[in-house]
């Protein structure tokens, strides 16, 4: 069983003043929503989210991280690792949109609402895994595509492997 080490850091003015984070965020031309508990990204066609738990989160962080594609991660607090990668290029990917459904990943559009850093939620506050200011890109979400398969086809072969 692998140990996973929390990677979860204290952000900087993005996590600490509610003012100070949606600034930054309208400055990354991000659409943001101020809530009474924090701040909410509104996805649109430019941005989207992925949101994946427990071990398949695992598994794509690690495809990401290997394969050079890792871009701004929120982990949600809870008993179960639920972390959502915030993706461009939604227009262009009904396909794998539909794959990474398929697969039990959530895709947010469409003006949904993501809870970004510094929101309260019932069991902590949002956090960034990887911060915007600490990410290379955001990937398009064809690339999350790719982990989701990478990481069910680990999943089913290891499943296989232990059933025999």
């Amino acid at each position: 069983m692998e140990n996973t080490v929390r990677t979860t850091f204290p952000t900087t003015t993005m996590g600490t003043d509610k003012g100070a984070a949606a600034q930054e965020y309208a400055a990354l031309g991000w659409t943001v929503a101020e809530t009474a508990n924090g701040l909410c990204l509104i996805t649109d066609e430019d941005l989207s989210a992925i949101e994946v738990t427990g071990d398949m989160a695992a598994a794509v962080r690690r495809f990401l991280r290997a394969n050079n594609l890792s871009g701004p991660v929120i982990e949600i607090p809870g008993q179960e690792r639920r972390e959502i990668h915030l993706v461009t290029g939604v227009r262009k990917a009904a396909m794998a949109i539909e794959a990474m459904r398929e697969a039990g990943v959530i895709v947010h559009t469409d003006g949904a609402s993501i809870p970004l850093p510094p929101t309260l939620l019932a069991a902590g506050s949002a956090a960034w895994s990887v911060a915007p200011t600490e990410a290379r890109w955001i990937p398009p979400v064809v690339a999350l595509g790719a982990a989701v398969r990478a990481a069910a086809a680990r999943s089913k072969r290891t499943a296989l492997t232990v059933a025999c």
